[in-house]
């Protein structure tokens, strides 16, 4: 345990509420905010947790406070709206944020926070809700080597943070994860539609394909839990990772890189979320292949 005992957690969604017990588990003296849904609050509070009014009555009891949140414009409610961070900030804050949002995004919400005199960590995060769950998050975290050094403790009790480079290379990082698992994901239903189409047996294809060159994290891991049994009610939200794929077209725009095949992914992902599976995982999008073929892969 390092010297920070007091953390505040904001978001606690499908990855946050697992994250904050966590930091229970830990050994952290953590307060939750409530938001739409009191349920994960309860949980947490019945796991130890204590609760704060709002993110400026978190502000003034922890020495850290984590945010994770759907996207830009809520880290920005969180730390800047009324009864935000900064009204209710003691000197020496620390805001981690662990939500996937934009590079530039990050780097002003950074900038702001710096002129009140806190200091802060882009720290998004790979593994979803089941390593959430289990505290074995990939961590890519951008900040200066002194002000990760002081957060890594508060990170590594949520998995296994890596310094990545400064303020918004973290956020850079996790887009890089979204691109390719987009682009994995795409490839992967694609082929297994083409094999069970023709015959083939969908557990046979996993479990042979593991030792073969296209193997992957997505083929091991994550398929097992929904494609294979044809269940998109638990895992990565199909709308949170179209919100990914817009932020990394943004900023490849920016830099002048070309994306087709994450702009292709990304309409994909778009329909899905107009025909009503926002919330349904990714892995979803083999729904596009199989109301086709007539052969789900499950």
């Amino acid at each position: 345990m390092s010297d920070i005992k007091k953390v505040g957690f904001i978001g606690l969604g499908a990855m946050g509420r697992p994250m904050a017990e966590q930091l229970i588990t830990k050994g952290f003296e953590t307060y939750i905010v409530a938001h739409r849904n009191r349920k994960p609050l309860e949980e947490l509070l019945a796991l130890g947790a204590k609760e704060a009014a709002n993110a400026s009555d978190l502000a003034g009891k922890v020495e850290v406070i984590v945010t994770m949140v759907p996207d830009a414009p809520e880290v920005e409610e969180a730390c800047f709206g009324a009864n935000g961070i900064v009204e209710g900030s003691q000197s020496g804050l620390l805001v981690i944020d662990m939500s996937t949002i934009s590079p530039v995004a990050s780097q002003k919400i950074a900038a702001r926070l710096k002129e009140k005199g806190i200091d802060f960590i882009d720290a998004p995060v790979s593994g979803g809700p089941f390593r959430a769950a289990s505290g074995t998050l990939a961590i890519m975290a951008g900040a200066d080597e002194a002000v990760f050094e002081r957060g890594k403790p508060v990170l590594s009790a949520m998995g296994s943070p890596v310094r990545v480079g400064p303020q918004g290379m973290g956020e850079t990082v996790k887009l890089v994860n979204q691109i390719i698992i987009s682009l994995n994901t795409m490839a992967l239903v694609e082929g297994f539609a083409f094999g069970v189409k023709a015959g083939a047996d969908p557990h046979m294809l996993r479990e042979v394909l593991l030792n073969a060159t296209s193997a992957s994290y997505l083929m091991d891991k994550w398929i097992p839990n929904n494609l294979l049994k044809g269940d998109f009610t638990t895992g990565f939200a199909t709308e949170l990772l179209y919100k990914d794929l817009n932020a990394a077209l943004g900023a490849g725009k920016e830099m002048g890189v070309p994306m087709m095949g994450t702009a292709l992914v990304q309409q994909l992902f778009g329909i899905l979320k107009a025909t009503g599976h926002n919330r349904d995982d990714y892995t979803v999008l083999s729904k596009l292949y199989t109301d086709v073929t007539g052969k789900p892969i499950a």
